[in-house]
C-alpha cells in the first residue's frame, strides 16, 4: 500500500513539474485520465520508463493508453553560407572528412545552436555536444575549442555513416542515443521520443537545406536563357 501511494504521489509531482515546464517534450496518457509531459521512454520488459523533467518514474505498460505528441514547429537553421557561425571550421572538417558541409552545419544547430560552451544535462559539450569519453576516443585537448570540437564530431557522424552504411537516419540516432542502443533495438532507432525527434529534426533541415540548394542552382541555370540571341522579348507598341 505504502509503494502504491509512493508511486501515486511521484506521478502527481511528475504532472506538476511537466506542467511548470514549458519544454517541448509528448504526452503519455494513462488509464486514470492522467497526461503526463515526457522527454523520452524505454521500454523495460512489462513497464515502461518515462523521463520527465525532475526525474524517471516506471509506469506498468496496462496503465498506458496511449502516446500524444506535442505539435510545435521549430524554426530550420538557414543554408550555410560563409556568413555561418564557424563557417570555416565546419567547412575544413567536411573537407577532411568527407561528410557534407550542410550535415555538419544541420547537427550542430540542433546540438547546440552554435554556442561553443553549451554543456547538456547529460554533460555534453560543445558545439557538436560530445561527451568527454568521446572526445578523448577523439584525442581532444580542449572540448570547447570548436575546431577541436568539430573535428572530432564530425570524425565521429564519418564513422556512424560507414558502420550504418550511409544510412543517415541510423548513423543520427548513433550520435544521440549511442550505437549501442541501436544494434540493441535491430539496427533500428531506440524507441526513446528524445532520439526520434532528434533525428526528425535534422533530416528535415538536412533535405530542406539541400532542396533549396537544388531550387537555387535550377534557376541560376535557366536564368542565362532569357538574355540568348532569339530570346529577347520584342517590345510591344
Amino acid at each position: 500500500m505504502r509503494l502504491k501511494r509512493a508511486f501515486i504521489a511521484v506521478l502527481v509531482a511528475a504532472i506538476f513539474l511537466a506542467a511548470a515546464s514549458p519544454a517541448r517534450a509528448d504526452y503519455v496518457v494513462l488509464r486514470s485520465g492522467a497526461r503526463l509531459n515526457v522527454t523520452g521512454y524505454e521500454i523495460l520488459g512489462d513497464k515502461y520508463r518515462l523521463h520527465m523533467k525532475g526525474g524517471v518514474a516506471e509506469v506498468p505498460v496496462e496503465d498506458i493508453v496511449a502516446f500524444e505528441p506535442e505539435e510545435i514547429f521549430e524554426p530550420l537553421p538557414e543554408p550555410l553560407t560563409p556568413k555561418t557561425p564557424f563557417y570555416e571550421v565546419i567547412r575544413k572538417a567536411s573537407e577532411r572528412y568527407s561528410v557534407d558541409a550542410d550535415l555538419i552545419h544541420c547537427l550542430i544547430a540542433v546540438e547546440s545552436n552554435f554556442n561553443p560552451k553549451a554543456v547538456s544535462r547529460k554533460n555534453a559539450r560543445g558545439l557538436m555536444q560530445l561527451i568527454p569519453q568521446t572526445a578523448a576516443q577523439f584525442g581532444v585537448k580542449n572540448i570547447f575549442d570548436p575546431q577541436e570540437n568539430v573535428n572530432a564530431g564530425t570524425n565521429y557522424l564519418h564513422l556512424l555513416l560507414g558502420k550504418y552504411n550511409n544510412n543517415l537516419t541510423l548513423a543520427l540516432a548513433a550520435y544521440n542515443a549511442g550505437p549501442e542502443r541501436v544494434d540493441q533495438y535491430g539496427h533500428r532507432v531506440p524507441p526513446f521520443l528524445e532520439t526520434m525527434k532528434y533525428v526528425q529534426r535534422i533530416t528535415k533541415s538536412y533535405a530542406n537545406i539541400k532542396a533549396e540548394a537544388a531550387h537555387a542552382k535550377a534557376q541560376l541555370l535557366d536564368a542565362p536563357k532569357a538574355t540568348e540571341p532569339g530570346n529577347t522579348p520584342i517590345p510591344q507598341e
